[in-house]
């Protein structure tokens, strides 16, 4: 450290220390960097005596009343909400090169910095370095608590305006990021003064950091703790390091680093060589003291308590220390690289004891003492006191080793027993010969007199404060100032946590006591802390988040001459001395009065009131009287009055003199002398004290005896024992060194040896006769045995104690929900009556920790606690278990208490509490007491639509238990309690829970009970207290237990989800149905050929679908059916869309993506100019032909940098080709490759090319007879839509057809060929067991067919995959909850079960047990007893028909950008003849169809025709021969239309039919249907004559139309008028949450909306409005309903500009730029701050930058889009912060993949380079991770936001860096980073776990329920499961939203 530069006091200052006069050249070297005043280290200078002269602080000034606060400066930080800010560092005070200003600066728990002016307290400066370390990764220790950052005293040089500092944070700078000890890191700062930037090469980050004299040590900073203030000594930097509550395995540390290139010059461990990495110990903390230096070269410190005890009972010479320096006081000499080397150390010779009772020796610093404490040989002093309470002076440069003192005790200068721990360094002041103070925990701070007796140096106990210090730990650091080295001006200043939190005293004390001249109270004063000292300024920090500053506010109007009496003989009065006082302003002096004691009189000037202009003087005298000898001190006051402001009406004059003593004067000090807590035979030799014997006298004394008493100090007197050295003993004290006589004016010093030889009380009383006086001392001693701890904790009903086991924990017992049970602990001292008082070492409560245990406080039992024989303390602790619902689980809450004693017997000891937090158990029980309904949570009602959809009663005793109890009789699974009187149940989960404080309404017949809610934020939402049926439901909302979309009934299969129409219906007749139920809606809808089902329940029908009603993603048909909760009915302007089975898809619209979709068929075609084709030679061994509706295509090259397939990938060490099938579900091509990994695409990519090298050739992972691609190698097959069987020839056709000038393809299942005839011949046979189909089991429902009766039992189940149940069960229900597997089966009329597969064992029940009707249709069977109906899915919608079909088409298409319109007119001619045979029938039909076409095409060039000719044998019990022959002609040109024709004509023969039924039936029916639409699909919008409903009204939002009910549905306010509008009514509803208009002319207020008004479904709200006819108000009991929502932005404040930008994440200028603008921006870039400036601009940041901050004025721009908007002003924001924000954060852990880092790219490399891959939209940390760790790799890492790459080590060239500058987000989520341009945030499998891992990489697949394409006509010949179909036509129409075209049916598995 450099030391002042120019102060006028600085040659005083090296008179009295030391190291200023021995080191004068190396303290001013830099004279030049610093004030006077300042404060740039802990405790003023590198000695850390924290004795200061050069401060200005006049003990008259401060004693007086114009001494008081200056400012209480708020420090704003408050993270998260969890604390106020916390200064546990010393502030430092500088003043800065660069404005030659004065500053005050702080740093806090919170790892923030602020810059603070000096006399003002003004915030001028603040900084976050990172976020803080939580105190809960700590396990109990909240010594420090909530928050750790900066707890250390940091130093500033001077030299380069530097603030050097460490912090304490996490790797992960994201507040969501990983927390916990192993993410804890420290870093080391340099941060400049000046504008808080870091200086280059810094922060150093420590983690890992090996130590120098022990490589198997290694640094964490997560379980390390940096307290002690850093050192600045020449180029270096220092800093020491302990642990947290003595916990985990730590180990001391200094660590030095170069202060310009931050590189470490030295990491040494108290815990050296030789000793294990297990062993922890010798932290360096010493309460925050700092390391000292002499500026000579040296270090010293002081350690705590460890567990290696290399010197257990051994002595060692100082000279030659152990490897492990625990429970030390270190003398190290530095290096000149920086490096430290240790040469001498002294440890107390109980070392192993101490340690035993955590009493560490560095508690408090080991300060290095001024040279006025020298004495003959020994020339250093330090002074250094533990938690034992034993005051150590030691001799600097002999520093006593272990165990070398007389009896193997200590070899230092002195030791004192104090009766308490001390955490405080001593206070120290050179002057008047010399005193140093101790500050004892619950006792008085002890005063002790510095003498030197014949060149031996001792310190006398000669004083102590009147007042005790705190009880509990805090009090702070002694620091001592005087007045520029007067003497007589010595201040004792002494902060603490309790009573008066700064108090300043006289330093010499009067009569053994001190005397305290003020005090202020300064509430969160910080415990260790020291008072800091600017310019005439005290400065304290606190826990509470303020500054203070203390001084006097006022300037002195005169300036008078202070007066020296000199020396005057006791009662003798000084000749009268002249006082000058000289006017700076205009004063009028009023009175001249005394101040003080009376040794002083002063003579005030005569005629008084004077007047004294500004620069004129005045008199007055005074005399000295001393009464006592010594330094004696007092003020006059002048007394004035001025108009000046600033100025103060008193100026005080300081007044001094010495009194003496002619004749010799005896004096003693202390007069009393006491050994408390002594242990007999503990200490071989016994215990010293001391007292000072004192001349004061001019004189010689001369002592004529000692007289000695055990009685009394009067006597009687006795002869005193002469021992065996020599020396006069009484009992056990002996006394050494009584003098004879004493020179004038000097002292000596008496030793006192204090050895008991049995425990007792003992008294001495010593009369000392001399020629100056007669006076006596005291001495006293207490002797007795080691005290007993016993602790104990009451009993759970308070009546007894149980004593403590260390293997059983303290228990509460049950505790009941929303109450508190308290209990106390007991701590006695169980020790004989002579037993020593027992201390409390070390005590840990847990106290602010999270949990349901607790301590009501950190004083009861605290640290210092001390209790005598049979004395006992309390400290109560609670279990408060939080409030909470019924039929919550019980649950284990925990706490631990560590605590040490003073009994050698107890040791530490981790106290452990628990609690059983318990809840009412309600509704069915098990046997063991505990619910069968568990409380599910909150959960959102309404979202949408009724989620419990049966209310079994309205109660105004409605409770839980009720309504449990109710839902579990009537069979439901979920009970809800809702709106204090409903009850509520169903069989479907709701959809959402949310937090159960927004179920805040209690229930009506128990007020302890929640009945739902409306939300905690008042929102008025509506939400469920919901319970389920444990053993029916799984606790797992989001798990896949329906609903799900119906496959269809009645005909009717389901063809996904789909939009309303744009304008109008999609299906435009509406059925009422008894039940809204999918399958009575398609009954409803029986002769159309479509159905929909819409909003709950809502039934549509038609031909045709509607213009603009297009597929949509499955998910927003998520409204179950209001009566059958196990399936979707379509959502708010979405239908789940049927079509009948036969019907062709006509649509009066068809949408052609601009995008690229293929869609293949299995027949030949010849290629054209727009048209691929692949035909395989051959199909490898190993490869299906199909697999299901999937075929075989060929092997294409794949690779990394250009997938065939790039929309999806999965990988699964099981993989096989069916597996892959079913995970591409809904696109139209899949791959394997690589024996593992699975590819989906819609298209295959342009560039792709077939294999002709053989690389697929290795087997599939979980198939080994099927083949699963290869090395770079893609086993492709195509979707084409039918499933086939083996086949004796395999021709595939893959064709792509332009149908508009955007790349759009469409095929059917025949193809366009030139000129071309194609005929293919396939085979099958097959084998079919018939089956006999029950009564009321229908063959097929939908996509599955019947098997058989199935015998099953619950040991065993036939289906043991997933079960439903309900009382409303039908075949058709259980085959939507089933969707995805590939069998179903009824049982028990209710229960419906679900498998991939039947289990093995599972046998056919042939005793007719399947016999019990369906709960949902008596119609059906459902099972019976262990009987399961079980239906295997075959996926394809069956009849049995032969058919001739005749087909007239024509078709226009015309050239558009991105759509295609069709115009098409059909006629249908359609003769159906059926017949159906028994399981014995033999049928061989054959048939025959022709088809020809023609088309016509704008803008096509090409002219083709096709026949196709197929013949189709098939063999089986019923076979048929199918003949097809099919022509087309076309004919087209640019500029005219042709006519296409099509015939298709089919005939069957059935040579021989052995059947007891023949049935024939002919029918023919004809369909025509002609409709034209425009180019695009959006809805027309209406005119000005078309009644509207606006969507917003100001605040207010429209929310639909709602029912009116009885007495209102609101009843805030009402208004009515026959010119109402939906504006005046909202202009008169502002104060309320809902308006509402109705009948054309009412309108209707209120706050909350009665739960039996709803939605109305029936149109009547269609009044218009009576004021404007363009609005519909409303109708006949019907409201036209609007809701004032929270604007979830918030205006903040107008902000200050800076620069850098305020907000620099991004910006936009526009010249419409409004508020609503800016927002939407900002919200696109997920940045939570908006800014609007300069009218147009718009600027976006996550938190105001730089010194921006709220409050300004100027934001007074008009908005340039909107002139009644403000948007900033010059150098002004208009900031606006967005309540819902999420911020995005790298994720720190994803699977078995751990955050290493940020990490920037090597120049000549990748960080990751094995393996790549892209996902421009959809790319996430997990995707990435999963998709490395099934390639193998250990390290994944995420680049760019879409990049992710893979590998198995880190390139070593990458760099680190700062976890914030991966900042860019994921392109597949706002709310995670994937690193950034050339940085790259790494991740690395800690856990080596190999594991097939699915990874979704396209956002097509985020629902597992895809939507469908339709099948224009399906028909199939059978009677067995199995059969192949012949003249099968597909077609798909898709939009540019949707490419997807799959069955509904198959969901991903």
């Amino acid at each position: 450290m450099s030391s002042p530069r120019g102060v006028h006091s600085l040659c005083s200052i090296t008179t009295f220390f030391y190291v200023f006069s021995l080191f004068l050249t190396f303290f001013t070297s830099d004279v030049s960097a610093l004030a006077a005043t300042d404060t740039i280290t802990w405790g003023g200078d590198n000695t850390r005596a924290g004795y200061q002269a050069n401060h200005n602080m006049d003990p008259v000034v401060v004693g007086s009343a114009q001494f008081g606060q200056l400012f209480k400066t708020t420090l704003p930080g408050n993270y998260q909400n969890m604390a106020p800010e916390q200064v546990f560092s010393q502030p430092l005070v500088y003043t800065t090169s660069g404005d030659g200003k004065q500053y005050v600066f702080v740093a806090t728990s919170q790892n923030n910095i602020y810059k603070l002016d000096a006399k003002t307290g003004v915030i001028v400066l603040s900084k976050n370095l990172h976020i803080p370390f939580l105190t809960s990764d700590l396990d109990g220790c909240v010594d420090i608590n909530p928050l750790i950052g900066v707890t250390a005293t940091g130093v500033i040089d001077p030299d380069t305006d530097t603030w050097y500092l460490t912090s304490k944070t996490y790797i992960d700078q994201n507040p969501a990021g990983a927390k916990g000890r192993p993410n804890g890191r420290y870093y080391f700062h340099a941060i400049n003064v000046n504008d808080f930037s870091e200086q280059p090469n810094f922060p150093v980050n420590l983690e890992g950091t090996v130590a120098r004299n022990n490589p198997i040590r290694s640094f964490n900073g997560g379980i390390h703790h940096q307290r002690p203030a850093l050192l600045h000594t020449g180029n270096f930097i220092y800093a020491g390091f302990a642990s947290h509550c003595v916990q985990y395995n730590f180990t001391g540390w200094i660590m030095g680093w170069d202060k310009t290139t931050g590189q470490p010059v030295e990491h040494w461990a108290t815990e050296g060589a030789g000793v294990p990495n297990t062993v922890p110990g010798g932290g360096v903390w010493m309460s925050g003291g700092g390391l000292a230096t002499d500026g000579a070269g040296s270090m010293f410190f002081a350690t705590g308590n460890g567990y290696a005890s290399q010197l257990n009972g051994v002595p060692v010479s100082g000279r030659s220390p152990p490897t492990s320096l625990e429970e030390a006081a270190v003398h190290m000499t530095i290096n000149d690289d920086g490096s430290l080397t240790i040469v001498d150390f002294f440890m107390p010779w109980e070392k192993v004891q101490l340690d035993g009772a955590d009493k560490d020796l560095g508690t408090s610093p080991l300060e290095l003492l001024p040279s006025q404490f020298a004495c003959g040989d020994i020339q250093r002093i330090g002074v250094v006191t533990g938690k034992s309470g034993k005051t150590y002076w030691i001799n600097l440069d002999n520093m006593g080793g272990y165990q070398n003192g007389p009896n193997k005790l200590d070899a230092v200068i002195e030791v004192f027993q104090n009766e308490n721990s001390v955490y405080a360094g001593a206070g120290v002041y050179p002057l008047e010969g010399g005193y140093i103070y101790i500050n004892v925990i619950q006792y008085k701070t002890h005063v002790f007199k510095f003498s030197c007796t014949n060149g031996v140096p001792a310190f006398t106990h000669v004083a102590d404060s009147p007042e005790v210090n705190a009880y509990i730990l805090g009090v702070g650091h002694g620091t001592v100032t005087s007045l520029n080295n007067q003497p007589g001006t010595g201040l004792v200043w002494t902060s603490d946590v309790e009573g008066s939190n700064l108090r300043i005293y006289n330093a010499i004390p009067v009569n053994g006591v001190m005397t305290e001249i003020n005090s202020f109270v300064v509430p969160g004063t910080t415990k260790f802390t020291r008072p800091v000292f600017g310019d005439g300024i005290v400065y304290m920090g606190t826990t509470q988040g303020y500054f203070y500053g203390f001084g006097s506010p006022v300037n002195l109007p005169l300036n008078c001459t202070q007066q020296a009496f000199g020396s005057v003989n006791l009662k003798a009065t000084s000749p009268a001395q002249t006082i000058t006082c000289k006017a700076g302003i205009d004063v009028q002096v009023t009175g001249v009065g005394l101040s003080g004691n009376p040794n002083f009189a002063i003579t005030p000037p005569a005629n008084l009131p004077l007047s004294v202009p500004a620069g004129s003087s005045f008199s007055f005298s005074a005399t000295f009287t001393p009464g006592t000898v010594g330094p004696l001190s007092s003020s006059a006051l002048v007394n004035t009055t001025n108009s000046v402001g600033g100025y103060s009406i008193s100026t005080p004059v300081k007044l001094s003199g010495t009194g003496q003593s002619q004749a010799a004067l005896l004096n003693i000090n202390p007069n009393t002398v006491s050994y408390d807590g002594v242990i007999t035979g503990q200490v071989v030799g016994g215990t010293n004290s001391s007292i000072i014997i004192l001349n004061a006298g001019n004189a010689v004394l001369t002592v004529t005896q000692f007289q000695y008493s055990t009685q009394s100090e009067t006597g009687p007197w006795i002869t005193a024992n002469i021992s065996a050295d020599g020396n006069p003993s009484v009992g056990p004290f002996t006394f050494y060194g009584l003098p004879s006589s004493i020179p004038a004016n000097s002292q000596t010093t008496v030793n006192i040896n204090f050895n008991p030889t049995y425990s007792a009380n003992f008294a001495a009383f010593v009369n000392v006769v001399t020629n100056g006086g007669t006076r006596v001392f005291d001495v006293v001693g207490t002797a007795g045995t080691y005290p007993n701890a016993l602790l104990e904790f009451q009993t759970i009903d308070g009546s007894g104690w149980v004593e403590y086991d260390n293997t059983t924990a303290f228990t509460f017992g049950n505790v009941n929900e929303n109450s508190i049970r308290s209990l106390k602990m007991r701590l006695t001292n169980n020790g004989s009556t002579s037993a020593a008082k027992l201390s409390v070492t070390v005590s840990k409560p847990p106290f602010g920790v999270p949990g349901i245990i607790g301590a009501v406080n950190q004083i009861d039992l605290a640290e210092g606690t001390s209790l005598g024989p049979g004395e006992s303390a309390t400290a109560t602790l609670f279990c408060a278990v939080p409030k909470s619902q019924v039929n919550v689980p019980a649950y284990n809450g925990s706490a631990g208490w560590t605590l040490n004693t003073g009994d050698p017997n107890f040791g530490k000891q981790h106290i452990d509490f628990i609690c059983e937090a318990v809840a009412p158990q309600a509704g069915p029980l098990f046997p063991n007491g505990t619910a069968i309904y568990n409380y599910t949570g909150c959960a959102i009602e309404n979202n949408p639509g009724r989620q419990l959809k049966t209310q079994l009663y309205v109660s105004t005793n409605n409770t839980n238990e009720m309504c449990i109890t109710a839902c579990s009789q009537a069979g439901y699974i979920f009970s809800g309690s809702q709106y204090q009187t409903e009850c509520w149940c169903g069989n479907v989960s709701p959809r959402q829970l949310t937090t159960d404080g927004d179920c805040n309404y209690a229930c009506a017949g128990d007020g302890d009970e929640i009945c739902g809610g409306n939300g905690i934020n008042g929102d008025l939402g509506a939400y469920i207290s919901l319970f389920a049926d444990s053993t029916r439901f799984d606790g797992d909302i989001t798990a896949p237990v329906g609903p799900f979309v119906n496959p269809g009934t009645a005909g009717f299969t389901s063809l996904g989800c789909y939009t309303e129409g744009s304008a109008g219906r999609a299906l435009p007749n509406q059925q009422g149905v008894p039940a809204e139920t999918v399958a009575n809606c398609l009954k409803a809808c029986a002769g159309f050929g479509y159905a929909g089902v819409e909003y709950g329940g809502e039934c549509y029908c038609g031909n045709a679908l509607g213009t603009g009603s297009i597929p949509a993603p499955a998910t927003d048909c998520g409204m179950p059916c209001n009566d059958n909760q196990t399936e979707w009915c379509g959502g708010p302007n979405r239908l789940n869309m049927y079509q009948a089975s036969g019907s062709a898809q006509s649509s009066t619209t068809s949408l052609l993506s601009s995008a690229t979709s293929t869609v293949t068929g299995s027949v030949v075609s010849s290629a054209t100019p727009t048209s691929t084709s692949s035909v395989p030679a051959t199909i490898p061994t190993g490869v299906p032909a199909h697999v299901g509706p999937w075929s075989y295509v060929n092997c294409y090259v794949d690779s990394q940098v250009a997938r065939t397939l790039p929309d999806a990938f999965y990988a699964g060490y099981d993989m096989t080709l069916e597996h892959c099938a079913g995970n591409c579900t809904g696109y139209n091509f899949f791959g394997t490759e690589y024996t593992q990994e699975c590819y989906c695409a819609m298209a295959i990519a342009p560039a792709a090319t077939i294999a002709t090298d053989g690389r697929c050739n290795m087997p599939c992972g979980g198939n080994s007879t099927e083949t699963c691609g290869g090395p770079n190698g893609l086993t492709l097959f195509n979707y084409t839509g039918a499933t086939t069987t083996t086949s004796s020839s395999s021709v595939v056709l893959s064709t792509t057809s332009s149908l508009s000038s955007a790349t759009s393809t469409l095929t059917s299942g025949v193809s366009s060929v030139a000129s071309t005839t194609t005929s293919s011949t396939t085979s099958t046979t097959t084998t079919s067991s018939a089956v006999t189909i029950p009564t009321g089991i229908p063959a097929h429902v939908g996509p599955w067919s019947y098997v058989n009766c199935y015998v099953d039992s619950q040991v065993a189940r036939t289906l043991p995959d997933v079960f439903y149940a309900g009382y409303d069960m039908t075949i058709e229900h259980c085959a939507g909850n089933c969707t995805g597997y590939n069998y179903f089966g009824t049982e028990y009329s209710q229960e419906c079960y679900c498998a991939m597969a039947i289990i093995p064992s599972a046998t056919i029940a042939t005793d007719g047990r399947c016999n019990m009707v369906c709960g949902g249709n008596s119609t059906e069977t459902c099972g019976g007893p262990n009987g399961l109906t079980l239906y295997n899915h075959t996926g394809i919608v069956t009849t049995t028909t032969s058919s001739s079909i005749v087909l007239s088409t024509t078709s226009t298409s015309s050239s558009a950008t991105s759509s295609t319109v069709v115009s098409s007119t059909t006629s249908v001619s359609t003769v159906i003849t059926s017949s159906s045979a028994s399981s014995s029938s033999s049928a061989a039909p054959s048939t025959t169809s022709t088809v020809s076409s023609s088309s016509t095409s704008s803008a096509a060039s090409s002219t083709t025709s096709t026949v196709i000719s197929s013949t189709i044998s098939s063999t089986a019990s019923s076979s048929a021969a199918t003949s097809t022959a099919v022509s087309s002609t076309s004919t087209s040109s640019p500029t005219s239309s042709s006519t296409s024709t099509s015939t298709v004509s089919s005939s069957t023969t059935s040579p021989a039919t052995t059947s007891s039924t023949v049935l024939s039936t002919s029918t023919t029916s004809t369909i025509s249907t002609t409709s034209t639409t425009s180019s695009t699909t959006s809805s027309t919008k209406p005119t000005s004559t078309t009644p509207v409903i606006p969507k917003s009204v100001g605040v207010f939002t429209y929310i639909d139309c709602h029912t009116e009910i009885p007495g209102r549905a609101l009843t805030g306010k009402a208004i009515a008028s026959d010119d109402m509008t939906i504006e005046r009514c909202a202009s008169n509803c502002t104060s309320f949450t809902y308006f509402a208009v109705e009948y054309g002319r009412e309108c209707y207020c209120g706050n909350s909306l009665p739960s039996t008004s709803v939605t109305a479904t029936d149109g009547r709200c269609n009044m218009v409005c009576g004021g404007n006819s363009t609005e519909i108000c409303g109708g006949p009991n019907g409201l036209t309903l609007y809701e004032n929502v929270p604007n979830p932005w918030q205006y903040i404040g107008c902000a200050n500009e800076t620069n850098p930008r305020a907000l620099p994440l991004a910006t936009s200028v526009s010249p419409g730029m409004t508020i609503e603008t800016c927002q939407s921006y900002c919200l696109s870039q997920n940045l939570p701050l908006a800014g609007l400036e300069y009218a147009d601009e718009c600027h976006c940041g996550t938190a105001l930058q730089s010194n921006s901050t709220l409050g300004f004025t100027g934001c007074n721009m008009p908005c340039a889009g909107n002139s009644s908007e403000m948007c900033g002003g010059s150098s002004r924001l208009s900031v606006y912060n967005y309540t819902l924000y999420t911020p995005p954060q790298l994720v720190s852990k994803a699977g078995n993949f751990s955050l290493q880092g940020c990490f920037s790219e090597p120049a000549g490399g990748r960080a990751l380079g094995a393996y790549t891959f892209t996902n421009t939209t959809n790319m996430t940390t997990e995707i990435c991770v999963e998709g490395c760790q099934v390639k193998g790799y250990s390290f994944a890492g995420l680049e760019y936001g879409q990049e992710c790459w893979c590998a198995n080590a880190l390139n070593s060239a990458s760099a680190q860096v700062a976890n914030s500058q991966c900042n860019k987000l994921c392109s597949g989520t706002s709310t995670e980073y994937c690193g950034a341009a050339n940085l790259i945030a790494v991740y690395e499998n800690t856990m080596q776990v190999k594991a097939a891992i699915a990874v979704v990489t396209s956002s097509s697949l985020t629902s597992s329920v895809k939507t469908t394409s339709t099948t224009s006509a399906t028909v199939k010949a059978s009677s067995t499961p199995a059969i192949s179909s012949a003249s099968v036509v597909t077609s798909s129409s898709t939009s540019a939203t949707s490419s997807v075209a799959t069955p509904a049916n198959h969901r991903m598995r």
